[in-house]
């Protein structure tokens, strides 16, 4: 299959003039926004607003300047020079970045180069391929150059076939200057079977004068991430502690007069992202909370007696998602929720109050009605009190039933929070006329530790109990039309989906599910993070006595219960998804289809584990509710 079929429909030139409440088309067209930073006066924000041409299938970018205290956001080219640039020596003499560099030989030319037109890979270990695309012995790698000759590179890690930034997902959070003029950098220093089935990364100090690079955190085994410097200049970063657990808690670590000291470890959390105060007295930081994502700080007591205390500083029904910078007694973040996507606010740390700083699909939201987003909280079938997001439709009538919408999140230990997704969108589901149930199931951070840590090993065990038990509290409600349930998810969510579909009873009507775990043991021998299988299934299927390993196998494993299914079925699958690889979705297709099952299986070829392009992301909504109108 080399392309999708574009089906044009004269819905596509509505313009939001025309709407009164969300749509996929209009999604389509919404300014997503990216934050630079804030000027070097202080003064001022930079902030780029992609937008979406879906005729062309690419998006537009555009680069913008707003006063800090709000105002108008004006267009600007050259934006560069008005920030601080954190790559910059604190001498002035050096650019810190990276590249990709080629260190090993992979290719087929590369061993025989008379042979130079053959396309053969050979590999001795595993990451041969990680997340979309295939190891050609390629790696990023840090370096510096002259500040007036940015061509001329040195290569701190030559000849090393390791990454910084950290493959897929790393930037430049991932490397810095340390305030002597030296560079500290992250790099899980393994490589083939190893960097697979690892998650200890490391950070690692190049002293500039010496040429040699020593590891600062050799004793932690897990993840060591995001390092920074406070004013005061202690080495400050995140940290898992177990190695192979990628959604361990994380900690801010700081490193003071020789003392590494753990500011956040006595708080029930874990930490996403922190910046520290320009006194050094505090340490800003976000975590989920409670089905949202919230700003916190703690204070830094060094080597005194005084006590570390974790505050929530913001409380409310939406996600703060990045922190910017500080201006006065402001600190300017982007904010999101169910009904908007991401905005720049800012809040005063002693009043207490937002601002809303850019506006960039102000004018879309306000001619269309918006969802109303309702938390409740489901007793589970052990007791536990699990909180539940429910999203109406826009001016919702209870004396009406609705059909309803369980929504299963991936991860699996991703938070179920006020997020705004550009596909797994709840203001859509909810203006096509559905309710979504969205349970804050186990296995997510946001409600302690334990409750985060507890679908580790059991992901066919309680949470399948919590997704019923939200389920069937919700359908209790005159305005749900219990004849007329369907459940969808991606990734764990779609494995949620594929299990939940051999034991729902006759409860949905209809399932989806995109990118999701069918046959666990393929999964074992197919993805590429390893460490990731390991951890949350116990082990490998061939270790016969290696009980939570075999529980796994056997009775959370979707395929063993193939036999009881019987709904309709559609099934989503990029190809270049190398986490969970299309043979997971070709076999729940082809067992759909063998048993007689209604089923639809929609192959993207160029995606990953996510639908990035804007044409295969209408197609995606398009046929998304199609299903849902002929199944439900």
């Amino acid at each position: 299959m080399k392309k999708l079929l574009i089906l044009t429909l004269s819905v596509m030139g509505l313009t939001a003039t025309a709407q009164d409440h969300m749509t996929p088309e209009l999604l389509w067209k919404l300014g997503r926004i990216s934050p630079l930073g804030i000027t070097k006066d202080g003064k001022n924000i930079i902030y780029k607003v992609s937008t979406p041409d879906v005729d062309e299938n690419e998006f537009n970018s555009k680069f913008y300047i707003i006063p800090v205290n709000g105002g108008e956001g004006k267009e600007i080219e050259d934006y560069k020079n008005l920030l601080k640039d954190r790559n910059v020596s604190p001498d002035g003499k050096y650019l810190l970045s990276s590249q990709e560099i080629k260190v090993e030989k992979v290719n087929g030319g590369d061993y025989y180069p008379e042979l130079d037109k053959s396309t053969v890979q050979i590999y001795d270990g595993l990451d041969y391929r990680h997340w979309d695309t295939w190891n050609e012995g390629k790696h990023n790698h840090v370096g510096y150059s002259p500040i007036d000759n940015a061509d001329n590179f040195t290569d701190i890690m030559k000849g090393e076939p390791y990454d910084s930034p950290q493959k897929p997902f790393g930037g430049e959070e991932d490397y810095t200057w340390t305030p002597n003029g030296n560079i500290v950098y992250v790099s899980k220093k393994k490589s083939g079977t190893a960097y697979a089935t690892s998650t200890n990364t490391d950070l690692y100090e190049y002293d500039m004068a010496t040429k040699t690079t020593k590891n600062l955190t050799p004793n932690n085994p897990g993840y060591d991430t995001q390092p920074a410097f406070s004013p005061q200049g202690d080495l400050t970063w995140l940290q898992m502690k177990r190695d192979g657990y990628e959604a361990d808690k994380n900690d801010i670590i700081v490193r003071h007069k020789g003392a590494d000291i753990n500011l956040t470890a006595g708080w029930d959390g874990t930490v996403d992202s922190f910046t520290w105060s320009a006194d050094g007295k505090k340490v800003y930081f976000l975590a989920p909370i409670d089905g949202t994502k919230q700003l916190f700080e703690v204070n830094f007591p060094g080597l005194t007696r005084i006590a570390v205390r974790v505050t929530q500083l913001t409380d409310g029904y939406w996600d703060v998602n990045s922190i910017i910078g500080f201006s006065d007694n402001n600190v300017v973040v982007t904010r999101s929720d169910m009904n908007h996507a991401n905005e720049l606010y800012s809040y005063n740390l002693k009043k207490k109050d937002w601002k809303q700083l850019s506006h960039v699909n102000d004018a879309a939201y306000s001619k269309i009605a918006l969802s109303k987003t309702e938390k409740r909280y489901v007793t589970t079938s052990d007791g536990k009190k699990m909180l539940v997001w429910v999203i109406l439709p826009p001016n919702f009538d209870a004396n009406k039933k609705y059909p309803t919408l369980l929504y299963c999140q991936g991860g699996p230990q991703s938070a179920l929070s006020q997020f705004y997704s550009f596909r797994w969108n709840f203001q859509v589901m909810a203006a096509q006329g559905y309710v979504v149930v969205a349970p804050n199931r186990r296995g997510m951070p946001g409600h302690g530790v334990a409750w985060n840590e507890a679908i580790s090993k059991d992901w066919g065990g309680d949470v399948m109990n919590d997704y019923l038990a939200a389920i069937d509290d919700v359908a209790k409600e005159p305005y749900v039309d219990k004849n007329r349930l369907g459940a969808v998810g991606a990734s764990y969510g779609g494995y949620s989906v594929f299990y939940l579909a051999g034991i729902h009873n006759k409860r949905f009507k209809t399932l989806i599910a995109h990118d999701g775990v069918f046959n666990l043991q393929s999964m074992y021998g197919t993805t590429e993070e390893v460490f990731f299988t390991n951890w949350d299934g116990g082990g490998a299927y061939w270790e016969k006595d290696n009980a939570v390993a075999q529980k796994t196998f056997s009775q959370f494993n979707p395929i063993n219960n193939v036999d009881k299914w019987d709904t309709p079925i559609l099934i989503f699958q990029g190809d270049k998804d190398f986490r969970v690889p299309i043979g997971q979705g070709q076999e729940a297709f082809q067992a759909a289809q063998l048993r007689g099952i209604k089923s639809r299986f929609i192959v993207f070829p160029d995606e990953n584990h996510w639908v990035l392009k804007p044409q295969n992301g209408m197609v995606w909504q398009r046929e998304f509710f199609k299903w849902l109108k002929e199944t439900l």
